[in-house]
Order: structure tokens, then C-alpha cells, then sequence
């Protein structure tokens, strides 16, 4: 998944936006979304500013680009949650614990993200987008269930699939800026808002696989 923001379409032999990146990357690492100036950039990664204009927009727009790994596993999840093979419980289970591992996996990318979507309207609709690209398929998912009779009738799918995925950039956020929840408290409590709002409980019938049985479904 490509970043709106990001001015060109790049051939695979470009180096020059490699190597922006790979700077950017370094310089978030070590500085911050705040700390994190493009002269020090371009000077990085070898390049002239008005290289670094030529691919994206400003700043907030290369760090979506830097982004894409982590929309990847957005999809990732998704598929856990929407293949109805399996109990609804450990789908979620699965799909929640996978969102939280995409956090460690690229926390000071999306506290940068975070840092940017405050102040920057483009960023926030690369955001906003990437989240809404996931309804079709949850409420798809929702109105299978419904139409098994496995989860009760009630407001459009599509409704309740935005709402729960807001809520999943919540957490998100939560996870990745800190609080007094641990790993395992948001997890169980995420777990139980989407158990009930999908299927109006949390006993949903069905054994939730074992945690090595998730880690080999999201590796």
C-alpha cells in the first residue's frame, strides 16, 4: 500500500528514495518526529532538498511511506478476523494480538505518525483512509455471522465495522503512547468490546486456540 502523499510512483532501481528513507528512518530513531530535520535528511541519504520534495510532500508525508510494513500487517489481521473458519473468540484473540505486535514492531514509527497526524491534514487522511480500506471486509464478516445466526440482528454492518475499527486506532494509540494498562489488560478488554458488540456476548461457543497457535497464525 502506497501513501497518497508520496509524489511518485518509484521505479525499483530508484535509489535516491531509498536512501531518503533509510535516513528518515535513522533520524526518527534516534530524534523523534519533532527532533527530525530534512537538511540533516537530504545530508544523510546524499541528496539535494529539492530531491527530497520531488517524492513527498514534506516531512509528515515520507514518514506514511515508511509506514507501508505496517499497513501490511493491518491486512494481515484482517484476514485472521474475517476468515470464519475458525471460533469467533479466537479470531479476535488472534487479530487484536497481532495488531499489538505490528505496535512493538514499529512503535517509534507510529508515535512519529501520531506526532504528525496532530498537525497535518494530508497525514490524517492517509490515516483515515488506511483504516477505512479494512470496513468492506469486517462488515462482510459481520453479516455473515448475522445471517448464519451467530451473531444477533442490529445496526448496519458497515456502521458497526467503522466503529469498532475507530476503536482499534484507539488502542492502537494507547499501545503505542503508554498508560497504566498492560499488553494482556488491553488485550482481554479489546476482546470483550468487539465479543459483545459483534455477537452480544463474550461466551461465544468455541475453544480459543492456545497462544502458539496464534503466534503461527500472525507469523
Amino acid at each position: 500500500m502506497r501513501s497518497p502523499t508520496d509524489r511518485r510512483q518509484p521505479q525499483k532501481s530508484d535509489l535516491r528514495r531509498s536512501a531518503i528513507l533509510e535516513s528518515l528512518d535513522h533520524h526518527l530513531r534516534e530524534y523523534g518526529f519533532d527532533g527530525v530535520n530534512i537538511a540533516d535528511v537530504t545530508k544523510r541519504a546524499g541528496v539535494t532538498r529539492s530531491a527530497f520534495y520531488f517524492y513527498f510532500e514534506n516531512k509528515a508525508a515520507a514518514v506514511a511511506a515508511l509506514l507501508e510494513p505496517m499497513y501490511d500487517d493491518g491486512f494481515v489481521a484482517s484476514d485472521i478476523l474475517t476468515g470464519t473458519a475458525e471460533p469467533p473468540r479466537w479470531r479476535i484473540r488472534a487479530m487484536v494480538e497481532a495488531l499489538l505486535d505490528t505496535v512493538e514492531h514499529h512503535r517509534y514509527l507510529l508515535q512519529a505518525m501520531l506526532d504528525a497526524r496532530t498537525t497535518n491534514p494530508a497525514i490524517r487522511q492517509v490515516w483515515d483512509d488506511a483504516r477505512e480500506t479494512f470496513v468492506p471486509a469486517v462488515a462482510a464478516m459481520i453479516t455473515a455471522e448475522r445471517d448464519g445466526g451467530r451473531a444477533p440482528d442490529g445496526p448496519p454492518a458497515e456502521v458497526i465495522a467503522a466503529m469498532l475499527l475507530e476503536f482499534n486506532d484507539r488502542l492502537l494509540e494507547r499501545y503505542t503512547i503508554g498508560g497504566r494498562l498492560s499488553r494482556q489488560q488491553l488485550s482481554e478488554g479489546a476482546e470483550a468490546v468487539w465479543l459483545r458488540t459483534i455477537y452480544g456476548h463474550v461466551d461465544v461457543t468455541g475453544q480459543a486456540r492456545t497462544s502458539a497457535d496464534q503466534k503461527r497464525a500472525t507469523s
